[in-house]
């Protein structure tokens, strides 16, 4: 398979990263300078490059629109005459720009288009992506999607409408894990410990839960449950973050970047 990724940001380099680990297709990315280009292209050979959006759309399967909301209109100014509406695939990962609006942009109201809002994590594939087909999109082609996705992480397929619960959760939510991240590694330089030897031992206590869950299957109250004895210190903890506001404020963390922009 032959894909554009136009936008070699954070997210964009993050899917170019992650999918040229796997080797498995044809890559072609664009960005605004040469330097960033020569760049990537030292870290990954293998890679095409181009510092011309029109041009490097023409015969790839598969477009990538990896650049910013405020660009998405711009970018597809440049790509729209080159676009193959019967056989090329847009997947654009600009946040609240919907498939209609890009259908709109583009012109054509039976393009293939999928809202996708993968992460950071993608880079060493292990992100958490939504996929939202367009209206009228059949369930093979998205199969194929979510196939493609996968190469970087897990994927979930959803509507437009949930894509950003799910972002919150999974991409905004992987800054609030560091933050907490880093609250356990200043408890634990508070105690006595250095740094680099707290963060090691928060990350693996991280990794740890997480493998339980998934091990397991259990609920995470259950978990809890498992590790809390009565007069314990694991309840005094916990019962810290209670009095502290912690799940109110996690939810409220959550719930923070939800808009009410029209779907």
């Amino acid at each position: 398979m032959k894909i554009t990724i136009i936008g070699a940001g954070n997210m964009g380099g993050a899917l170019i990263k992650g999918l040229a680990k796997t080797g498995l297709h044809e890559l072609t990315i664009t960005a605004k300078t040469a330097q960033t280009l020569e760049r990537f292209k030292a870290g990954y050979p293998a890679l095409k490059t181009s510092l011309d959006n029109a041009e490097a759309v023409k015969g790839a399967d598969v477009i990538i629109l990896a650049v910013k909301p405020w660009l998405v209109e711009s970018v597809i100014a440049q790509i729209r005459e080159s676009v193959d509406f019967g056989k090329q695939v847009i997947l654009s990962v600009a946040a609240n720009i919907f498939t209609q609006t890009i259908r709109q942009q583009l012109g054509c109201d039976q393009a293939k288009v999928f809202y996708v809002m993968p992460n950071i994590a993608a880079e060493y594939n292990e992100s958490m992506t939504f996929l939202a087909p367009a209206e009228g999109v059949d369930g093979e082609l998205t199969a194929k999607m979510e196939e493609l996705l996968k190469l970087v992480g897990k994927v979930k397929i959803c509507k437009e409408k949930e894509v950003a619960a799910g972002n919150m959760l999974a991409g905004c939510g992987i800054a609030y894990i560091m933050r907490f991240i880093h609250a356990m590694m200043e408890g634990g330089v508070e105690m006595g410990l250095y740094p680099a030897e707290a963060q090691k031992i928060a990350m693996q206590a991280m990794k740890g839960a997480v493998a339980v869950l998934e091990g397991s299957g259990m609920h995470p109250a259950v978990g809890i449950d498992k590790v809390t004895t009565p007069g314990g210190l694991t309840i005094r903890g916990l019962n810290e973050l209670d009095h502290c506001g912690f799940n109110s404020a996690v939810i409220k963390c959550l719930k923070a970047g939800l808009t009410d922009k029209k779907q």
